[in-house]
């Protein structure tokens, strides 16, 4: 099955390398032309790889945030880490402007850590966790971020500068530009690797504890994981909401709560997705393109308040 749907993925990444405004066809390729090899080598196959390895990583974050939290209704983009990794990015722009991508990569992770952190912190203190209580509270800490990385970025005149981190687009990616991605790539195998131990941590601090593990250092390690890929993604190519959590939600409804089981389908699942939504994108207002991060709000939007409006009617029984 799981060899199916990655064949399913190279088949939409091969469909990707061949659409754009630029002439890039099997026949120009097999007659050498050489300005069709030159945008296959220079951006269209940099930009599918960036889409895979970015829509599987995003997945696997969102699934690994949810065993953090202890629930299903939050990823990255509603808790504060991606705002907090902009606030980051926003802040060594202003304060270094010549620094290089790998440093704003590295205070924009840090930023997201912190966010990340405060989030559990208030979960932790939370007298109430219910289910639909707890994605408000990070929503709502999310907006508060938000709001200060907007003021800052509208005193230093960096507002459309800000927009381009916040809505994910691969339409800049070319070659020497999106290799940062291949980090998160590493990151989504330690997670897979790390399965089991995040398994147990959804579970909670006092099952983990009477297991023999250690609850805080498993978390330490969740929150770099999903704080190094939040911060990667953003700098790279921009924000992807609810793509953290869309994808491990349909992929739990199918295949079960089993991470080590689920992991390498929310990898494939979330690269696909993102992949059609990519495509959508750029043939839907051709020769224009539509950022790949307004498509994926507007199809997750619909399937969160579906899986909402679903577990509501499953309580109300």
């Amino acid at each position: 099955m799981l060899a199916l749907g990655g064949a399913a993925v190279l088949v939409l990444a091969i469909v990707s390398m061949f659409v754009g405004v630029s002439d890039v066809s099997l026949p120009a390729l097999m007659a050498g032309d050489l300005h069709a090899w030159h945008v296959l080598w220079v951006s269209r196959i940099p930009r599918t790889i960036s889409v895979i390895l970015a829509g599987a990583a995003v997945s696997v974050a969102g699934l690994i945030m949810q065993l953090m939290a202890r629930n299903k209704f939050v990823e990255p983009s509603m808790v504060g880490t991606v705002e907090s990794a902009s606030l980051g990015i926003l802040a060594v722009t202003v304060l270094f402007p010549a620094a290089s991508l790998f440093a704003k990569m590295g205070v924009a992770s840090v930023f997201a850590m912190a966010g990340t952190a405060l989030f559990l912190v208030i979960l932790r203190r939370m007298p109430l966790r219910n289910t639909l209580v707890v994605p408000l509270v990070g929503i709502m800490l999310g907006g508060v971020i938000a709001a200060v990385t907007t003021f800052f970025a509208y005193r230093f005149d960096l507002l459309q500068t800000l927009n381009s981190w916040m809505v994910g687009d691969f339409s800049g990616v070319i070659q020497g530009r999106y290799e940062l991605l291949y980090l998160v790539g590493a990151l989504t195998i330690v997670g897979f690797i790390c399965a089991d131990r995040f398994t147990v941590i959804g579970l909670g601090e006092e099952f983990t504890t009477n297991l023999g593990m250690n609850y805080n250092r498993i978390m330490t390690l969740g929150l770099v994981i999903v704080s190094l890929i939040s911060a990667v993604v953003v700098v790279s190519v921009g924000a992807i909401p609810f793509l953290g959590l869309i994808v491990p939600n349909l992929v739990s409804m199918f295949f079960g709560d089993n991470v080590r089981r689920a992991i390498p389908w929310v990898a494939v699942f979330g690269a696909a997705f993102v992949l059609v939504c990519d495509i959508i994108g750029r043939t839907i207002r051709y020769p224009f393109e539509i950022p790949v991060g307004i498509i994926v709000s507007a199809v997750g939007s619909l399937i969160f308040l579906y899986l909402l409006l679903g577990r509501r009617k499953k309580n109300d029984h």
